[in-house]
């Protein structure tokens, strides 16, 4: 895992758990902003902070507005949220996360969908064959994009796959996933598309009708969304809500000493056995297409 380690606090699947990240040497950091955007910048190898393992239905996601931006589970209508089953899929179809030291502005409003950005880092949708451990932080090879409009705000979803994928090798853009893998982008963008149907939502929208950019194109809107993440941390431009506390990155005014980071975990609740998964998580929603 890079060198990097997790620590979980309170109960998984309750609205206090989190999942506070650590350096190889041991010391609390930010895995928004203290994990570098690249493992290794001169073949673009990007580092993915993941968040939800493949199949499994509990939105996990970096805490944007909470101190050292640990990993929790969205809350809505104060409830836990878990992604509905959309038949035929289950959970979450790929290993699914962020790429770190990225932020799509939502005072941005993005030349290529009209939209302005979602106030997250780059969400990935990670597609190799290995499920993941929900915090693992793995260094990915980046194929292409899709462009999704989700209520309004743009919100891009990176396809790519972790170099350490037995057959990473013969991915070297977007359309070497539509001959590896036929049918898995046509499933991702209706997985996209329906998601939030059973929740009394309409279907998404996707800039471009659905298609997908290649590794040329998502490379460039990735290091666009790094440039937006440095204004962020440099106080350049107004995050609102946004916790910027990080451990590593120069000349931030948010920089914080690791005993403030500490006390930051210590007053989380200790880690707990998981609360069970309510039983309607398991339910398939079936309904005709648009």
């Amino acid at each position: 895992m890079a060198g990097y380690s997790v620590e979980e606090r309170a109960a998984p699947h309750s609205l206090e758990y989190r999942l506070f990240f650590k350096d190889a040497a041991g010391c609390y950091i930010s895995p928004f902003h203290d994990i570098p955007i690249y493992a290794d910048a001169g073949k673009n190898v990007f580092n993915m902070v993941v968040e939800v393992p493949r199949w499994t239905n509990a939105k996990m996601e970096i805490a944007t507005k909470d101190p050292l931006n640990p990993i929790k589970q969205d809350v809505k209508k104060g409830k836990l949220r878990y992604v509905a089953n959309v038949f035929p899929h289950k959970g979450y179809i790929w290993n699914y996360g962020a790429i770190p030291q990225t932020w799509e502005d939502p005072s941005h409003k993005d030349e290529n969908t009209g939209c302005c950005g979602d106030n997250d880092p780059i969400d990935v949708c990670e597609i190799g064959s290995k499920v993941c451990s929900r915090g693992e932080v793995i260094k990915v090879k980046v194929l292409g994009t899709l462009a999704l409009i989700d209520e309004g705000e743009t919100d891009w979803k990176i396809i790519a796959i972790n170099v350490e994928d037995p057959e990473a090798d013969s991915y070297n853009d977007i359309s070497d996933v539509r001959r590896m893998k036929p049918g898995y982008l046509e499933a991702t963008v209706d997985w996209f598309r329906r998601y939030k149907v059973p929740d009394g939502k309409p279907e998404n929208q996707f800039a471009f009708n659905g298609e997908f950019k290649d590794k040329g194109f998502a490379v460039n809107i990735i290091k666009s969304t790094h440039e937006h993440w440095k204004a962020l941390v440099a106080k350049k431009t107004d995050g609102g809500e946004i916790n910027c506390t990080n451990l590593t990155v120069s000349n931030s005014p948010f920089c914080c000493s690791q005993e403030c980071a500490k006390a930051t975990v210590d007053a989380a609740p200790p880690c707990k056995a998981a609360n069970p998964i309510p039983p309607e998580v398991d339910k398939w929603f079936y309904y005709q297409k648009n």
